[in-house]
């Protein structure tokens, strides 16, 4: 429901932002009216321009989808021979003695620890077929042990925000996206994704863990994240110290080896337990394509809402008013373009991909604006979406403090991928 109200909105508000500007140039030509302001034959031709916005952003949709579909056979492909080889198990074992302690209220033998971990390593490598019904097993199973069934449990909470934080490995579908779009190197933001996935899932964890007085000062917890974040703020500081050339070069040779390395890893553990690799593989990019061509309608709906918005002149009016807003406090405004992929990502997935595109196709998909978009998409989650769904399925009405949790962690991840991205790619 909250998506089809911005879709309405998007046409509603660009029919009155064109009507205005369509009245203020009859009014200031033709009557000598509306003194001091300035209009053009642009503001004339509004009506034109987001009709003609229409037919071009539908055909853009199309290109997109065609180009996704061996993209994304590819990927899936390789996600489905990980799949079959195990890969989700390695990553649960990982990180079990890490949720044995996030998650004090379960008995260590509790069975929902099985499906969060394997719901949280399916999202990691974008598996997001399994993923979701993996998340929903978790949460039925939690709310065996939750003793007020229409309150959300701590547990509950914890599952949740950890989900909402967007962790991911493998950002397969933007990166399929910047490579439809043209991206000279459409994996160059692998690393910026991954670094800014980190600090938004240690924004939830610490929400919640303060919330829940969890102690995570415990000595498991603190070499899980302190671990991490050694790691992560050494490679920043080293980052932050080089020149750009070193940083870019260190970006694609970093970015192309982890996701290479990744494929040989899935086909070695597909092998070794002797899959069929090169079935599971035909398999898996089988269901690319369909995927690719399911999205078709989405994109079409999404594109033509937001490219109308952008022709009517909207959408610049609120980029230029937040920019102005933010410079009152003496922050930049290089960042401000990719600002609304961030503010939709809550709302609307597919809502994100199209202001995405549309950063893609305004400011160029390997412009800073463009990288700091897909920087967005692809480490933030639809809070909102996730919510509902899982508590949904479990008809808990009470989410407590849930949400004010996902969007801290949406807040922490825009603020880190504006750092990040700046490091990796300037301004």
């Amino acid at each position: 429901m909250t998506l089809n109200y911005i879709w309405l909105g998007f046409f509603f508000t660009a029919l009155i932002v064109a009507l205005a500007r369509f009245t203020g140039y009859v009014l200031s030509v033709h009557a000598d009216l509306l003194p001091g302001l300035v209009f053009t034959v642009a503001d004339r031709d509004v009506f034109v321009k987001m009709v003609e916005s229409t037919f071009e952003m539908a055909k853009t949709s199309v290109t997109i989808a065609i180009t996704l579909i061996g993209v994304m056979a590819l990927w899936l492909g390789i996600m489905r021979v990980g799949e079959k080889g195990g890969a989700v198990a390695v990553m649960t074992r990982l990180v079990r003695p890490f949720f044995r302690k996030i998650f004090p209220d379960l008995p260590d033998n509790h069975p929902a620890f099985g499906s969060m971990m394997m719901n949280i390593s399916a999202n990691m490598l974008g598996l997001d077929n399994a993923a979701t019904p993996l998340g929903i097993k978790a949460m039925e199973e939690l709310q065996e042990a939750n003793p007020d069934k229409n309150t959300a449990s701590n547990p509950q909470i914890m599952f949740i925000a950890l989900n909402t934080s967007g962790l991911t490995l493998i950002p397969v579908s933007i990166m399929a996206v910047r490579a439809a779009m043209g991206a000279a190197n459409p994996a160059d933001i692998f690393l910026p994704i991954l670094l800014t996935t980190f600090f938004s899932t240690m924004a939830a964890l610490f929400f919640v863990s303060a919330a829940q007085r969890i102690n995570l000062f415990q000595p498991v917890i603190v070499a899980y994240v302190g671990g991490l974040s050694l790691a992560i703020g050494v490679l920043l500081w080293g980052m932050s110290n080089m020149a750009a050339g070193r940083i870019t070069a260190l970006s694609n040779f970093g970015g192309n080896f982890i996701l290479f390395f990744f494929i040989v890893v899935f086909l070695f553990l597909a092998w070794r337990k002797k899959v069929n690799v090169y079935e599971q593989f035909v398999e898996g990019s089988k269901e690319g394509f369909h995927v690719a061509v399911r999205i078709i309608p989405y994109l079409v709906a999404m594109l033509v809402a937001v490219g109308v918005f952008r022709a009517s002149g909207a959408l610049d009016m609120l980029v230029s008013g937040v920019g102005k807003f933010l410079a009152l406090f003496g922050f930049g405004n290089d960042f401000v373009g990719a600002l609304p992929t961030a503010f939709m990502k809550p709302l609307s997935g597919s809502g994100a991909r199209g202001m995405m595109i549309e950063a893609f196709n305004h400011y160029g998909v390997d412009s800073f604006t463009g990288r700091l978009a897909a920087t967005f998409q692809g480490s933030t989650e639809t809070t909102f979406y996730t919510i509902a769904v899982y508590y949904g399925a479990v008809n808990v009405r009470n989410t407590r403090y849930t949400v004010m949790a996902g969007l801290f962690s949406e807040l922490a991840a825009v603020i880190a991928g504006v750092f990040i991205a700046r490091i990796f790619f300037g301004s």
